[in-house]
């Protein structure tokens, strides 16, 4: 057999097949089996031109070229006389791909998985890829410990060439660890090892970043905690030699082993320094503090590299090389370090950008960076730019990326991603309630007012205790070295009695303008100034309110028949100063996940007031989180404030602290906690307060002295997709809080009377419950249900609460 014929048959034995032979002249080709190509597009894909003589290697390179078209599965070329016939089979065209039973992958994933395998509707369908599909999906179910899961790939041929996909699964339960051994451990015991572990053969009550769920990934971050805590205490030959999965029949069991070898422990011998460190020598000497005999710490000398880099950072150098080898002497058991150090380039911004910004001007998030252009590179600087903007709450997802400037070496441009999320609220409402009768609400708050960073507030509400207005207006860069300017005008009528509250009217307005003076970059000092009218009418005797009129000069012409009302009517203009100061290094403004904020308030009246009085409030916030996923996250709260008269006078009644409802301590009525209003009941013969009866009520008064305390834990949302961990949070909590009356003069008269002491710091009320945030198109939303576990016989209980406008 000649070589041609053994060729040939080779070639139609293993498709595709050919058939040529030499000085063969072509005159013309021939194209079978072409539907969705055309015959031009083929003719051109191919080196083969009529009129040519042809070869076997062109007949090869022929085949070859219409293979990389990515159109064929089979290919045949055969002779008819001086006619080259090519016969092709075109892969289908898949029409449409169905998702069915998964619950694991959710269906984007599994498109963007079968798009990287270019496995998309109105493409050709290679099999090949359908094979890698599958087994990488496979792959990833066998290490989340679903080893039981079958996947299908169905491929249904439907008319015109084309094919349906259907992928289904059959998706089993994650397999559980049933024990973790370590061998070889000497030094330490295996539930010491295993502790630090984040999987786990048993779960305790507080163990809520453990998981019995066997996990590849996970598996491989605990032998890195497992390595990393040999390092720490000196034994630098520690090995993971092997590691050794089994499982049950079922599968749904595993066991894991893990064989080690401590080797010794090792302590330092000494510190070599070298390289290219330019004119920073000295300032790398002082970091490394690190002693001679000293037990070898992995961590702490990863923590001196990172300095180093720091350190070089700062100055522009970006890409600095720092490089550690160990010299091991196991006859002493010590370590001698080599670090060396290589200072690379020197970086330059040459100009910063922002992309995504379509509502916030560039100038507004320009101002908060801390990285000039023109100046050093340093990533400490970036981070600190993209903190800032963050805390400003106008954006969800910012990034950061440098780019080289080609025309320039050793300079750079900085580009900022950002992707703005809702900065305003907007409340228009009608509603009816049993107390408030007919309630109209309005409000618009706009954090970033025409993009400017300008904030701009109004709301208002009228019901059948109160009418209410303000608008208020902030400016945070009011110069240009960020010190602010906001103001803010109010109106109020407040009948009390309607809102369960002790009864009296008052009648308010009040216009003032606070500058803040930014310290640092998390400190803020505010100074404001602040005019206040208030006009009190239709008193019903009452032991604090009386109290307070005695210490201003003031007495009300009480009628004492039937507990009518006092006719009376009070007037007091104050001017206060105000003082703030505000700590903030939150991660972001909406539901930050790490940090912490703080501010604490003061206000006092000024000369020529008619009140006499001051006033400390202090709010704290900090954020624990759990996780490096921040899915859990414990936030703790704390709110305290007290009040107190300056000489004699008391701090008025009508600026009382009070606790209770959606921002405070859930389940209870808003405003309920507390003192309660204890009445005078008079007659005509009475002639003063204090030979009246005294009569216990349900009607808050307040107290000049509050504490609230709260403790959440927040949770991933169930049944949510893990794109909205910015937009909806869901929390378990336990509140408590108390008001008092330090004031308050416990009697015979007012034990007599069933009246508690108001004086008492321990009156506390606790609930625990659940709680769902949702920053949505409207503004934030608050849904929370709690249930009161310390409570007494006078307080209002809501169990669900419903908030606009206010989230933390």
């Amino acid at each position: 057999m000649s070589i041609k014929k053994l060729f040939i048959l080779l070639l139609l034995l293993t498709s595709p097949s050919i058939y040529a032979e030499k000085g063969f002249i072509v005159k013309k080709i021939h194209f079978e089996g072409l539907h969705r190509v055309s015959v031009s597009t083929a003719l051109l894909s191919i080196p083969i031109k009529i009129g040519i003589e042809i070869q076997d290697k062109d007949i090869t390179n022929t085949i070859h070229a219409l293979l990389a078209t990515g159109h064929f599965e089979d290919i045949r070329v055969l002779r008819d006389q001086s006619i080259l016939i090519i016969q092709v089979k075109e892969y289908p065209i898949i029409s449409r791909i169905t998702f069915i039973g998964n619950k694991t992958i959710k269906k984007d994933l599994l498109k963007q998985s079968l798009d990287n395998q270019d496995i998309r509707v109105g493409e050709p369908l290679h099999f090949s890829k359908i094979f890698n599909t599958k087994k990488s999906l496979e792959d990833f179910f066998y290490s989340s410990g679903k080893y039981n899961t079958t996947i299908n790939i169905e491929v249904i041929p439907v008319p015109n060439n084309r094919v349906d996909l259907n992928l289904v699964f059959k998706e089993s339960a994650s397999a559980k660890i049933q024990k973790i051994n370590i061998v070889g451990n000497h030094v330490f015991t295996t539930n010491e090892l295993v502790s630090k572990f984040k999987l786990h053969n048993e779960i305790p009550l507080w163990g809520v970043v453990r998981d019995r769920i066997y996990c590849k990934q996970k598996l491989a971050d605990d032998l890195n905690i497992l390595r990393n805590f040999y390092l720490e205490h000196g034994y630098v030959c520690f090995n993971i030699y092997s590691t050794q999965i089994s499982y049950t029949p079922d599968r749904n069991s595993i066991y894991i082993t893990i064989n080690i070898t401590e080797g010794s422990q090792y302590k330092l011998s000494d510190i070599v320094l070298d390289g290219n460190m330019g004119e920073y020598s000295t300032k790398i000497r002082q970091l490394i503090q690190l002693k001679r005999g000293t037990i070898y710490n992995g961590s702490h000398i990863a923590s001196i590299l990172n300095s180093i880099k720091q350190l070089l950072d700062s100055y522009g150098h970006a890409y600095p090389r720092v490089a550690i080898q160990h010299k091991i002497n196991e006859k002493d058991n010590t370590v001698k370090l080599y670090i060396n150090v290589d200072i690379g380039e020197r970086f330059y911004v040459r100009q910063i950008h922002f992309k995504g910004n379509n509502i916030t001007k560039d100038v507004v998030l320009r101002r908060e960076m801390r990285q000039m252009e023109g100046s050093w590179l340093s990533n400490n600087l970036i981070r600190q730019g993209k903190k800032r903007i963050n805390r400003l709450g106008y954006c969800e997802i910012i990034e950061s990326e440098m780019q080289p400037v080609s025309s320039s070496p050793g300079q750079v441009d900085l580009i900022y991603k950002v992707r703005e999320s809702n900065t305003g609220s907007i409340n228009l409402g009608v509603g009816m309630g049993t107390e408030s009768g007919v309630s109209f609400q309005c409000g618009i708050h706009q954090d970033n007012w025409l993009g400017t960073g300008n904030a701009i507030g109004f709301s208002g509400t009228k019901n059948d205790y109160q009418t209410y207005a303000d608008l208020s207006m902030t400016n945070p860069y009011f110069t240009i070295d960020g010190i602010s300017l906001a103001g803010k005008i109010f109106y109020n009528y407040f009948h009390a009695d309607d809102a369960d509250l002790s009864d009296y009217n008052l009648r308010s307005y009040s216009s003032g303008a606070t500058l803040g003076f930014p310290i640092s970059e998390i400190n803020m000092l505010h100074f404001g100034l602040d005019y206040v009218h208030n006009e009190l009418n239709n008193i019903q005797p009452q032991v604090t309110r009386w109290r307070y009129l005695n210490s201003v000069d003031v007495t009300p012409k009480v009628m004492f028949s039937n507990n009518k009302n006092s006719d009376s009517s009070i007037v007091a203009n104050d001017l206060f100063l105000s003082m703030s100061w505000n700590y903030n290094n939150l991660n972001r403004g909406f539901f930050p996940t790490s940090g912490s904020r703080a501010t604490l308030n003061a206000k006092v009246t000024l000369p020529g007031s008619d009140n006499e009085y001051y006033k400390i409030t202090c709010d704290a916030n900090h954020y624990f989180p759990m996780n490096k996923m921040d899915t859990w996250v414990l936030l703790v709260r704390l709110r305290s404030g007290y009040g107190g008269s300056l000489r004699r006078k008391e701090m008025p009644f009508y600026d009382n602290f009070y606790a209770g409802g959606a921002n405070t301590v859930r389940g209870f009525g808003s405003n309920t906690i507390g003192p309660k209003a204890t009445y005078y009941n008079c007659n005509t013969h009475h002639t003063q307060c204090s030979d009246c009866k005294l009569i216990n009520s349900s009607d808050a008064i307040g107290g000049n002295a509050m504490v609230i305390a709260s403790a959440e834990l927040i949770v991933p949302t169930p049944l949510l997709s893990k794109k909205y961990p910015h937009s909806i949070r869901t929390s378990l909590f336990i509140d408590s809080g108390t008001v008092w009356d330090s004031n308050w003069n416990n009697t015979i008269d007012t034990r007599k009377a069933g009246i508690l002491d108001y004086s008492d710091k321990s009156n506390i009320r606790i609930s625990t419950g659940i709680a769902l945030k949702w920053i949505s198109p409207l503004g934030p939303l608050v849904f929370s249900y709690a249930k009161p576990i310390k409570k007494y016989n006078s307080d209002k209980l809501e169990q669900f609460q419903f908030n606009i406008g206010k989230t933390w």
